[in-house]
């Protein structure tokens, strides 16, 4: 089904593709991979991806979206934009250098979505984020008050101005065919697994690879997350910017299941071995933050098929054959 769909809606477009080797947006470009299309993927990172498919044109392109007429030369002729690219990090990272979130988002995100509307693309999905709510612990778009402001505050305030620069298009321009979702807590191949500003999951898993053990896990092992493996999350991504989000500004994008840390840390324990203790002293973060994804269902379909030990197998296998691929990575946290 998933493959007629791809079929029917992507067959000879020319399709761009922001972040194209990073978490989500290898696996979008492995999607698409078999169907007749043209792909650019755009990206800082000094690797190239081999999708498994062959029927796509893949152009991998070099270049900092930061740029302006970098990006209206890209968007130049494109049909379907996926803005993908972002900055992601620990909350650590996020308190110690705001700036590195703050500044490449903001300018990446305008470059791009002006220079899509300039041309004229004709339809384009942003990837926003979890963090651009205000606190909560169950997260349903009727309940987004644009007013508090977000939980992550730099890169959630970041994340917020893209999708009022989208809001701004619809107002003045009648554009309706720039989609936003705003996924959950993302993991899979091609995360970032550097343990000084990776999130937990590669975070974790990077540790247990090197050999820390037992582990000492920050906490006390209740706090509730959201975790999406990003192959279920690429295909929402696919199925929106088609869709669109109907009467909604934004969709939700997760797996719509609360999972404890301490669950969390068990299952990669059984998967990888490793001995571990919690360390209650050290905080939590917020206690519970899981995605309502009602609205994505109803709307388009999406629904997550891969289970968390299943995500988590497929990453760690990958991780352990792709260790030097992180080297290669594009770090916006090395100081310039």
């Amino acid at each position: 089904m998933n493959f007629n769909f791809l079929l029917n809606n992507y067959s000879g477009k020319n399709i761009l593709i922001t972040g194209g080797t990073g978490l989500i947006g290898r696996q979008v470009v492995e999607y698409l991979s078999d169907i007749n299309c043209n792909i650019k993927v755009v990206s800082l990172d000094k690797f190239e991806i081999i999708p498994s498919g062959k029927k796509a044109n893949i152009k991998k392109i070099y270049g900092d979206l930061c740029d302006f007429n970098f990006c209206k030369e890209i968007t130049n002729d494109i049909d379907f934009v996926f803005h993908i690219a972002g900055v992601k990090g620990s909350i650590d990272v996020t308190k110690k250098k705001p700036a590195s979130f703050f500044v490449p988002l903001l300018m990446m995100n305008t470059n791009i979505l002006e220079s899509s509307r300039i041309n004229k693309c004709e339809k384009l999905l942003y990837t926003s984020s979890i963090g651009a709510y205000h606190p909560a612990e169950i997260f349903k778009e009727e309940d987004h008050d644009e007013s508090i402001p977000p939980m992550d505050f730099y890169p959630g305030w970041a994340k917020r101005m893209a999708e009022l620069q989208v809001q701004t298009y619809k107002i003045q321009y009648g554009l309706n065919n720039f989609s936003i979702v705003r996924p959950c807590n993302v993991y899979g191949p091609g995360d970032n697994f550097d343990k000084k500003n990776a999130m937990v999951i590669p975070s974790l898993i990077a540790r247990a690879v090197e050999g820390e053990n037992p582990m000492i896990i920050w906490g006390d092992g209740s706090a509730v997350r959201d975790f999406a493996y990003s192959k279920d999350i690429a295909m929402g991504v696919l199925k929106t910017l088609i869709s669109g989000t109907d009467s909604f500004d934004f969709l939700n994008l997760g797996s719509g299941i609360g999972v404890t840390l301490k669950d969390l840390v068990a299952i990669l324990s059984k998967i990888m071995g490793f001995d571990y203790k919690f360390d209650p002293s050290k905080p939590s973060g917020f206690p519970k933050r899981v995605m309502d994804i009602k609205n994505i269902n109803k709307i388009n379909g999406y629904a997550p098929i891969y289970s968390l030990e299943m995500g988590l197998k497929e990453t760690v296998d990958w991780y352990k054959s792709n260790i030097e691929e992180s080297n290669l990575r594009n770090n916006y946290f090395n100081e310039n």
